[in-house]
This record gives C-alpha cells, structure tokens and sequence, in this order.
C-alpha cells in the first residue's frame, strides 16, 4: 500500500501542474470550509470561506482536517499558548476533496504541519512515507492509558504516527416503547439476552414484523450490519498478496439479502434521509403510510453526534428524546474514530508534536472535551472571534482510560443519560472499549470495503444475481489493485 500511496501522490501532483499549465485555477489548498452544520435529516452542510490570515508576531501551525471538531482543541491550545497561531484549514471529505488536496499538497511547501486522519483512511497514510514517527509521545500515552486499539491504528511495524483523542466501540440503540410492546419488556439485560447473537437478533426481527404488521423494521438500513461483521472476521481483505473473502463477509450478505427479502429492514440508506427520518418517527413509505424502526448500529460518536440531534423532527412534530436504550448487541465492533499525525519534514516539528500530544493524549483536555467544557462561550473568552456555532457538546467517548474512570460518573444524570431513559451509555462503553480489536484494519479497506457496496446494492434489489455480484466486485478490485491475486 505504501507503494500505491507514493504513486498516487505523483499522479495528483502531475494533475495538479497540467491544470496550472493549462491556465486552470490555482490550488486550492488556501481555502477552507468555515463550518459544519446539520440539516433537518442530519446532513452535513458545508460553508466555504478563506481561511483566516495568520497573526503577526506568533508562530503559525498549519492544521488541515475535514470536520471543525478539532478547531475547538485548536482554539483551546491558543488560549494555553497565547504565542502560537493555529490556522486552521477544514475540507470537506465530500467526493474525497480531502484526502485529495491533501495528497496534493505533500512534498510541497503548501503541505499542512498536521492532518486529521479519519478511520477509513488513517492506515493507508500511517503505512505509508508521509507521517513522521511520533514515538517520543508513547510514554505519555502509556500514562493517559490509551486504549491499546488506538494505538495499534496509528502505529504501523512498531511505529507511532498518528494518535486519536476518540475510543469507538460499537453498540446497538433500541426504542423502549417499541422493545416494551414487542417484548414485553425495555430492560437493557433483558433485550440485551434476546438479541446476543444474529440468530436471536433475526428472530426478533421476524416477532417485530408480524407484531407490526410489518409496520415497524428491525433495522433501517442493510448498511448497519456491515461494520459488526466486518469487525468480526478471522482475518484481514488481503494475506499474502491475496484478497480473502473472509466467512463473516459472506454471513453479512446471506444476513442483508434476508432482512432484505423479509422485510426486516426498512431499505434507508445510511446518512440519507430516510435513515435519518426512523430516528424521530417520520419514516414513510411510498405511499405515505408511516413506519418505524426498532434499532440502530451505532458507535460511541452515534449518540451525540447522531441519534439525539435527529430524535427530533425538524417540524417538531414527534420527539424520541428518552424512548431509546443502548447494548452491546449481537456482535462486538469499532466503528470510526479520528487520528491526528504530523507530516514528515514539518518545518514546526516541536510544535507539531505537541500539538498532536495536546489533542489526543493531555488528560485535562480530553476531560474538557468529554464533559462540555469546551462551550461557545469558553472559547470565546480564549478566541472573541469564534464563530457562534464553535463548541463541543458532552458525551463523546475519549481515548484515555484514566480519563474515562475519572469522569464516568459524571454521565450518570446527564442528558444524554435522560435520552437513554436513565441509562449511562459512557458507563457501557467502558466496559466495551477495552475488547476492542482493531488488528484487521489495513491500509486498503477503505477501497476494497467502497467497491462492494454497488455490486450489494444491485444483488439486494434483485437487478443482478449473487454469482454476478461477487465477479463484479472482484473486477472492481482488479482495476483498483492489478497486483492483488483475487481467487
């Protein structure tokens, strides 16, 4: 992969000059999407503006990421270090806009000092020449206890280079009213024992269905299934130079053309509006008749992130606000996660360094950033000039270890723990976070993982048959990696 990587970087930077040469526009690595919001279905919508000149008089870090999430760590360092001025540069990942202007930039001098780096694509980089090597910050690391998944992603043949201030264990979020109406009960332990592995999960899905009607699916999406079994296989997409079509790969598709053919999913797509719309009761079909949805696979970021800013309707016609409860469910997974690394020759080494090692590893500002410190009016005191939407809500699930045990109890009446009807997920995912296994992610997963998801999407919908499904993937692949020996 690491070969793959450098030559893409080529093929960007000759793009890149044929555009110049021939009178195209010039790169835009200067500009920066100020801000993200969320729509009424929960889509992010992204603002363009330049980015903000550097102060004079202060030493500049160049930050490059493709959310405003760590523009508030950002904000937070300058307060601390009143002499140092981090410009901040947010991409969006939209039609890989990121990951291709920052492939454009490296070697160059427009090259950031330190990048964001999301989980679907953070091994292609760390196996790659571009990250310098982080160790100095593993004694830090090891005092902040880490979650030793985190690490093992950001480390590539014993190397350190990229770190994350988040842990993401997955887990599965249900509706109470519709757990107690199907089941007889919305107690955790006990829905939790109903649905402890996919065969009980499919069984409930089929109580669900008739109960209903049909009028309330098990799940929204075929897409939720594919992060728990992915997690789940015994070995990684390529061993030996070779694509592996692991058995949990194929249980995914038997599970998805199921739920499919049953009637167990509502046939959403994720992070559309119909996925979206199952989270506040606004789902219909197409003939307007309204539906519902009984659970969700979603990680730690799901909850504050996702699930709760959608409970509500954007007409505020219906409201799921403390009708939701959240297990482990039928299958152990992680699920997203953003590292942050720096680039190999930064001409702000030192303060590189310490920027990363302020994001992910200082146990004061991941306590800040666990538990809402990190107001709008907060920042404003460091920075007047912050934007009126720059802040960081409770609730997201840090790296640290030491910090988790030290604010857990913290959650135990917060609003996200009324959203769950008393339940602490932070608590939960305590538990969770330290099984987690992340030895399978490599380098191209995101690639071979994108190239399945139309072949599925065809064989559910019954436009191609399986055996035509699994050889257009393969010939997907072939494109995408010549050298890979695909049986």
């Amino acid at each position: 992969m690491r070969k793959s990587l450098n030559l893409l970087v080529v093929l960007v930077m000759l793009a890149g000059m044929a555009l110049v040469g021939c009178g195209g526009t010039t790169p835009a690595t200067t500009e920066a999407p100020a801000a993200t919001t969320e729509s009424s279905v929960g889509e992010t919508v992204v603002e363009e503006t330049a980015a903000p000149p550097a102060e004079a008089g202060k030493t500049v870090l160049n930050v490059w990421s493709f959310t405003n999430e760590i523009n508030t760590m950002a904000v937070a360092y300058e307060c601390r270090n009143p002499n140092v001025d981090v410009v901040y540069t947010m991409i969006p990942m939209t039609n890989g806009e990121y990951q291709t202007k920052l492939l454009a930039s490296l070697g160059t001098a427009d090259a950031p000092d330190v990048i964001a780096l999301e989980a679907s694509f953070v091994k292609e980089y760390v196996e790659s020449d571009f990250l310098a090597d982080l160790g100095t910050l593993l004694p830090e690391a090891e005092t902040a206890g880490a979650y030793p998944f985190v690490i093992e992603v950001g480390s590539d043949e014993g190397v350190a280079k990229a770190f994350s201030y988040q842990a993401t264990p997955g887990a599965l979020f249900y509706r109470r009213s519709l757990a107690l109406e199907y089941f007889g009960t919305d107690d955790p332990v006990e829905i939790q024992a109903l649905l402890s592995d996919m065969d009980k999960f499919t069984e409930a899905a089929a109580i669900i269905k008739e109960m209903s009607g049909g009028n309330t699916y098990m799940v929204a999406s075929n897409g939720d299934f594919q992060n728990p079994y992915f997690a789940n296989r015994a070995q990684p997409w390529i061993v030996d130079g070779e694509l592996v079509i692991d058995p949990m790969v194929t249980e995914y598709i038997n599970t998805a053309k199921l739920f499919r053919d049953e009637g167990y999913e509502a046939q959403a797509q994720q992070w559309q509006e119909g996925w979206f719309a199952g989270m506040n009761d606004t789902l219909v079909d197409a003939a307007g008749n309204p539906k519902q949805v009984f659970a969700y696979f979603l990680p730690t970021w799901g909850l504050p992130y996702v699930l709760a800013p959608n409970a509500v309707a954007a007409d505020g016609s219906s409201d799921t606000s403390g009708d939701w409860a959240v297990i482990e469910g039928p299958l152990p997974y992680q699920w997203g996660g953003t590292w942050v690394g720096m680039i190999d020759g930064s001409p702000n080494a030192d303060l590189a360094t310490d920027f990363v090692r302020f994001v992910a590893l200082d146990q004061e500002n991941l306590t800040n950033w666990a538990t809402g410190v990190y107001t709008n009016e907060y920042l404003k005191t460091c920075d007047p000039n912050v934007p009126a939407d720059q802040q960081q809500a409770p609730g997201d699930f840090v790296s640290s270890q030491v910090v988790v045990e030290q604010i857990v109890s913290s959650f135990d009446d917060s609003e996200m723990s009324a959203f769950l009807g008393g339940q602490n997920s932070y608590a939960g995912f305590a538990t969770a976070a330290p099984s987690v296994n992340a030895e399978l992610m490599t380098g191209s997963d995101d690639a071979i993982q994108r190239a399945l998801n139309d072949p599925v999407a065809q064989y559910l919908n019954g436009e191609i048959t399986e055996e035509e499904m699994w050889d257009s993937w393969k010939s997907n692949l072939r494109i995408e990696f010549p050298d890979l020996i695909i049986p």
